[in-house]
């Protein structure tokens, strides 16, 4: 039986996929970790939510690659990386989600139920993970677009699934109502 545990990050670094260590602290770890993040919040969205969406599970599996693309060495182009055609699905679900939905007209607060909020957590963390994948961006520059496209449009689609499951579990959006002077 081998051990799941290696020693090797105790000193606080830890290894790309080409060997390469960084500190556990550097942004590329920071990013892929938060991809990662976001991905086991979605496992734990799925099993709450009573609409199935076949999507999720190709969403989850593309968050995994691009964890992985991003723990890879530049240069190198794999069959599995994120591609323009994994946003423009993201894309058509939103807009197919989005036709029964009333228009938007008001800032949405997160939450109404638990599925609901677990959602918008979902769509928060991914904006974070967007965040620090661009903050690679400022170190390195190794990072494609497509990348952040996707997580950009992911979290679109999380905020349209929000409205969409709470629509069609009758669920009330809570609107933001501003502070008057």
């Amino acid at each position: 039986m081998s051990k799941i545990y290696t020693k090797t990050g105790d000193s606080g670094k830890t290894s790309l996929a080409n060997g390469e260590r960084l500190q556990k602290s550097h942004c590329v770890i920071s990013a892929y970790g938060e991809v990662d993040e976001l991905n086991a919040s979605l496992g734990l969205l799925e099993s709450e939510l009573q609409i199935k969406t076949e999507l999720l599970s190709l969403i989850q599996n593309n968050l995994f690659s691009i964890g992985a693309e991003l723990a890879h060495p530049t240069g190198t182009t794999q069959d599995w990386y994120i591609q323009d055609h994994d946003t423009k699905h993201l894309e058509n679900d939103i807009d197919a989600m989005n036709t029964n939905l009333p228009a938007l007209k008001n800032f949405i607060l997160p939450g109404g139920d638990k599925k609901v909020a677990l959602i918008h957590v979902s769509r928060t963390i991914c904006r974070r993970a967007e965040r620090s994948v661009v903050s690679i961006i400022t170190e390195s520059n190794d990072v494609r677009p497509e990348i952040i496209q996707y997580l950009n449009r992911l979290s679109d689609w999380l905020f349209v699934l929000a409205r969409f499951v709470g629509k069609a579990e009758n669920i009330a959006e809570r609107i933001w109502i501003a502070k008057k002077k």
